[in-house]
């Protein structure tokens, strides 16, 4: 089956508008975030913390009708905003003083972050697509996982832990529509000034319709969160309808494949040409994952993207610590990419343009398989 981008992204959310534009007010979408502190929680094996904190895209007027949840899940990048730390990497890997990188690399991925260093706002960097699905009538919650990206888990542990995170964000929305109350009752602040805000979503979220997305080893962990052996635990009343597998980092060398078998589920997977970070891998797992599924599987390869200009914080012209262009390039083939070690080259894709396309695609997925939206849909 493939999905027909049928039409374009209302706006250009490949340069949403920044919160505080009034562009933002005239489509009709607002944004509030929550945080229940950076040691809300402790992984289980490990003891080590980790934060509950959200930024949540929403139509305005909610309307009386329930609307489709999607929960947006960043991968595993630097947790803290230490430029003499980035600095001081930089100059220890040209060094190949190993010692020295392991040291500055720790201050970039500590968690809480020490103090008067700003942790790097990951789950910010969705905010374009978050945009976009809050103008097309969904609720939008893009989540931190700081925490999870500062601790020792990892393998089939770290898309766990994610998993994890993705559920305990889910309880909190089950009971925040049941009934208005819980931990994030009284916890919205305006996106922008930070003030207390009153949004009443109860009644007004539709937890039998909900959507995951997971770039990188966030897509590892939607996976997992969606599979068949995972499913009991999703907290009452929430049923997962779509996933989105986004540049997904699996871990590839997993022995429990069913682990991410999903059967019954939609799957999307999308890779850029020019991931540096995620090999072809990451669609025949994908597709491994789904090979017995009797729901829609849908893969997407993306000519001249890579991996970190789908979040904006990771693409240089954020500016944001330790930002860059991980696709491959070769003087000899200006403004064109491939993936590292390929021969293979593709014009590269602007950051704008690889986000345009991408929050196209990923809205058309959520649009059919949360609303039923037939005209995305091609004839088999």
């Amino acid at each position: 089956m493939t999905l027909v981008l049928a039409q374009a992204p209302a706006g250009s959310p490949a340069s949403a508008a920044p919160l505080d534009d009034p562009a933002r007010g005239a489509r009709g979408i607002a944004s509030v975030t929550y945080d229940l502190g950076d040691r809300a929680y402790r992984l289980p094996k490990t003891g080590e913390p980790v934060e509950m904190a959200a930024i949540v895209h929403y139509p305005k007027d909610l309307g009386t009708t329930p609307r489709p949840l999607v929960v947006q899940l960043h991968g595993w990048h630097e947790t803290c905003a230490d430029r003499s730390a980035a600095a001081a990497r930089d100059a220890a890997e040209q060094a190949e003083d190993w010692d020295a990188y392991a040291a500055a690399s720790q201050k970039l991925f500590s968690w809480p972050c020490a103090p008067g260093t700003r942790p790097i706002a990951n789950e910010r960097g969705y905010d374009y697509l978050g945009e976009e699905l809050a103008a097309r009538g969904f609720i939008v919650v893009s989540i931190r996982a700081n925490g999870i990206n500062a601790s020792s888990v990892s393998g089939d542990d770290n898309a766990s832990a994610r998993a994890d995170l993705i559920n305990k964000h889910l309880a909190l929305w089950q009971k925040l529509n049941a009934s208005g109350r819980g931990g994030l009752d009284g916890a919205f602040r305006d996106a922008v000034t930070g003030k207390a805000q009153r949004i009443d979503f109860r009644h007004r979220v539709d937890l039998n319709k909900v959507g995951t997305m997971g770039h990188s080893r966030g897509g590892a962990g939607v996976t997992w969160q969606a599979s068949d052996r995972h499913q009991a635990q999703w907290p009452a009343g929430v049923k997962v309808r779509s996933v989105m597998a986004l540049a997904p980092a699996y871990n590839v060398m997993t022995e429990d494949m069913a682990a991410y078998e999903i059967t019954k589920t939609p799957v999307a997977v999308i890779r850029g040409t020019c991931d540096g970070q995620v090999g072809r891998e990451a669609l025949s797992f994908a597709a491994d994952a789904t090979a017995k599924s009797s729901a829609g599987f849908h893969r997407f390869e993306m000519r001249g993207a890579n991996h970190n200009y789908f979040n904006t914080q990771w693409s240089p012209a954020s500016g944001q610590v330790a930002a860059r262009d991980d696709a491959g390039h070769d003087a000899a083939h200006p403004g064109q990419c491939t993936e590292p070690g390929g021969s293979t080259y593709e014009t590269q894709l602007t950051e704008a343009g690889q986000r345009h396309i991408g929050a196209a695609y990923i809205a058309a997925f959520f649009q059919r398989y949360l609303t039923d939206d037939k005209k995305f849909e091609a004839n088999r």
